[in-house]
């Protein structure tokens, strides 16, 4: 998720450290804060693979600062990874939008249709957080209160993602023609 944020960042326009982790805590800072001693050893990652380049220059009032830059095979590999996201990228929710944040970047309308087939295959699927041996229990079949409130969250927001999953794949497949 965090290689795929800051190959993300990087095509929408070239930032220093700073400034990147500072739009990726904005994107999943609430879920998952991104430390320094966690983003820079995944820019050296990237930069080691080719997927962007780290040039110097002079800082305004402080010392220099670097800026990465994302090479052409750096796009090519963010429109890989969302192209082809791993299972757990269409599953976790966290994860799931930080795919949508940067989907845009894949050209072909069908290519977009395709991975959103996949979160609302797995949104269709029967699922809950509480079960009764094998079947998923529902939200009114629960006495604990607490238990209800999470149910009832999770349908409304499901309910809506996959609203918004049905109007946004018509749309693109109206495009494809």
């Amino acid at each position: 998720m965090l290689e795929l944020a800051i190959l993300g960042f990087l095509h929408d326009a070239p930032l220093h450290g700073y400034e990147l982790r500072k739009r990726i805590t904005a994107l999943t800072g609430h879920v998952r804060p991104v430390a320094e001693s966690t983003l820079y050893p995944a820019i050296k990652r990237l930069e080691k693979a080719g997927l962007l380049e780290r040039a110097t220059e002079p800082g305004a009032v402080a010392a220099p600062r670097h800026v990465l830059t994302l090479t052409d095979e750096g796009r090519r590999e963010l429109r890989r990874r969302l192209a082809e996201p791993v299972q757990q990228d269409i599953t976790d929710e966290n994860r799931w939008f930080t795919v949508l944040a940067f989907l845009r970047h894949l050209d072909d309308p069908g290519d977009q249709a395709a991975v959103l087939r996949r979160r609302l295959s797995f949104l269709e699927t029967p699922s809950s957080f509480f079960y009764e041996g094998d079947r998923p229990l529902r939200a009114e079949e629960l006495g604990d209160p607490f238990r209800r409130g999470i149910l009832t969250v999770a349908r409304a927001t499901s309910q809506a993602e996959l609203a918004w999953l049905r109007t946004t794949i018509g749309s693109l497949d109206d495009a494809v023609g």
